[in-house]
C-alpha cells in the first residue's frame, strides 16, 4: 500500500496508462485517414509509435532512477546540459506539454458526452462541460493523496478493460465487418515514406504522450529505483497492443469515408456496430475513459510547476503543498491554463502544437541520456536502459524525422513552437536575475541580524 507521501506501484503505473491513452486514439485516426488510406500503413502508424514510445520510456527509466527528483525534462535537461535548457522544458512541459493535452481530453469528453445525450449542444455548453470536468478534478486532487491514488486507479481500471472489450466485440462478435485487409498492398512503401505519414506520425506520437509521466513525480513514488523501470515499460507495452488494436477495431467497425476527418471515431465506430441507441450509450462510456486522462494530467502535470517553485524564487507560490506533500497552488495553476485553452483553441492546432513541443522535449531528454553516460560515467544508475545505444537511438531517429516533417510542412505551427521557446528562454532570464535579487537581499538581512 502506498505510505501518505507516496504513490505504489499500482497508481503509478495507472497515472501512466491513463496519462497515454486518451484524447489521441479517440480522435487522430480521423486526421490520418485524410492522407492515409492504407490500412496497413495505419496499423504501421501506431506500431512504430509504440515502439518509439517503448524506446523512449526505458532511456527515461535511467534517467529517472538516476537523478531521483520530481520534474521529468525540466530536471534532466537542467542536470544534464544547463539550468536554462531545464527552465525552458518546464516551460514548455507547463504552457503546453499538459495544459493543452489536459484541455484537448476535456473538449473530448464533453464531445462525447454531448454526442451521447445531445447532440444538438452548441460550442458553449460542450466548452461549460470540458471545464467542469478540470474544476472537479482539481479540487479531488489537490486534497487527499489516498482520494487522489484511489480515482486514478479506478477510472484507469474500468478505461482500459472497455477498450478490451471494444476491441473483442469488433473482431470476434460484429456481423458485418468492413472488407479490410490489413496485409501490406503495392504502394504502401511509398506511402510510409510520404510527408502525410511523417505529420500523421505526430498525431500518433501525441497519442503516444504520456509515457513518460512517472518521471514527472519521480520524488512521490515508492522504490522509484526498482519500480520505475517496471512503470513506465510496462505501461508503453499496454498501451501499445491496447493502440493497435484499437486502430483495427475502428476500421473494421466503420467505413473509412465515414471517419475520414471526424473527432469521435469511437462513437462512429460504436454506431456502425451496436445502431443509434447503443452508439449513444457507447459514447458516454467513452467519455467516461477520458476521466482518467484528465485526471492523469492534472496529477503528473503540476508537479513541473511545483519544482519550478522550489528552485526560482519568484515562483516560490508554486513549491507550497499540503499535508500530504501535494502542490495544490500548482494544480490549480494547471488547471486554470486548461481552461484557458478550451476558450480559446482550435482542436486540430492545439493538436499539432502540443504534439510538436512535446515531443520536441522528450528528444532533447533522449539526447540528453548519451551525454549523461559520456559525462558522467561513474554516476551510480540503479538501472540502466534496456538496449542502450540502440534504443536512444529509435526514439530520436523516429521522433526527429516527423518532427522535421511536421515543422516544415506547418509553418504556422513551427512559428509558434519558435516563439514558445523564445518565451521561456525570456522568462528563465528575468526568473534567474529575480531570484538572485531575492537570495542577495537574504544574505543582505542575514548580515544585518
Amino acid at each position: 500500500m502506498a505510505s501518505k507521501t507516496r504513490y505504489g506501484f499500482v497508481p503509478a503505473i495507472s497515472i501512466v496508462v491513463a496519462n497515454m491513452i486518451g484524447t489521441g486514439v479517440f480522435t487522430s485516426l480521423g486526421f490520418q485517414l485524410l492522407e492515409i488510406t492504407s490500412p496497413f500503413a495505419i496499423l504501421m502508424l501506431w506500431a512504430l509509435g509504440g515502439a518509439a514510445a517503448f524506446s523512449g520510456a526505458v532511456c527515461y527509466a535511467e534517467l529517472g532512477a538516476a537523478l531521483k527528483r520530481s520534474g521529468g525534462e525540466y530536471q534532466f535537461l537542467g542536470r544534464i546540459f544547463h539550468p536554462g535548457a531545464g527552465f525552458v522544458s518546464g516551460w514548455v512541459s507547463v504552457s503546453i506539454g499538459f495544459a493543452a493535452p489536459t484541455a484537448l481530453a476535456a473538449m473530448t469528453f464533453a464531445a462525447y458526452l454531448t454526442a451521447a445525450i445531445s447532440p444538438g449542444a452548441g460550442y458553449v455548453a460542450r466548452s461549460a462541460i470540458a471545464i467542469a470536468l478540470i474544476v472537479a478534478l482539481a479540487a479531488v486532487h489537490s486534497g487527499r493523496r489516498r482520494a487522489s491514488g484511489v480515482l486514478q486507479t479506478f477510472f484507469t481500471a474500468i478505461k482500459v478493460t472497455v477498450i478490451a472489450v471494444f476491441c473483442l466485440a469488433a473482431f470476434f462478435i460484429f456481423d458485418d465487418p468492413q472488407p479490410v485487409d490489413f496485409r501490406p498492398q503495392p504502394g504502401d512503401g511509398a506511402v510510409m515514406g510520404s510527408a502525410g505519414f511523417a505529420v500523421a506520425l505526430i498525431y500518433v506520437s501525441f497519442a503516444y504522450t504520456g509515457w513518460n509521466a512517472a518521471t514527472y513525480l519521480v520524488g512521490e513514488i515508492e522504490r522509484p529505483e526498482r519500480n520505475l523501470p517496471i512503470i513506465l515499460g510496462a505501461g508503453a507495452i499496454i498501451v501499445t497492443a491496447l493502440y493497435v488494436a484499437l486502430n483495427a477495431s475502428f476500421l473494421i467497425a466503420a467505413p473509412v469515408s465515414a471517419l475520414a476527418g471526424e473527432i469521435e471515431v469511437g462513437f462512429i465506430a460504436a454506431v456502425s456496430m451496436f445502431g443509434e441507441g447503443a452508439g449513444a450509450w457507447t459514447a458516454a462510456i467513452m467519455a467516461g475513459l477520458l476521466i482518467s486522462t484528465v485526471s492523469a494530467m492534472t496529477i503528473a502535470g503540476p508537479r513541473v510547476l511545483h519544482v519550478i517553485g522550489e528552485d526560482y524564487a519568484m515562483f516560490r507560490y508554486l513549491a507550497r503543498v499540503n499535508d500530504d506533500g501535494i502542490p495544490r497552488h500548482a494544480i490549480l495553476i494547471q488547471s486554470a491554463l486548461a481552461i484557458i485553452f478550451i476558450a480559446s483553441g482550435s482542436f486540430e492546432s492545439v493538436l499539432v502544437l502540443a504534439g510538436s513541443l512535446v515531443a520536441l522535449n522528450s528528444f532533447a531528454a533522449v539526447a540528453g541520456l548519451y551525454v549523461l553516460r559520456l559525462r558522467e560515467p561513474e554516476l551510480p544508475r540503479p538501472y540502466k536502459a534496456f538496449g542502450y545505444p540502440a534504443t536512444p537511438a529509435v526514439y530520436l531517429s523516429v521522433t526527429g524525422w516527423a518532427l522535421v516533417y511536421t515543422l516544415s510542412s506547418r509553418p504556422a505551427e513551427a512559428i509558434f513552437v519558435f516563439c514558445v521557446l523564445a518565451a521561456g528562454a525570456m522568462l528563465y532570464v528575468f526568473a534567474r536575475r529575480n531570484s538572485a535579487a531575492a537570495d542577495s537581499n537574504l544574505e543582505d538581512l542575514d548580515g544585518s541580524i
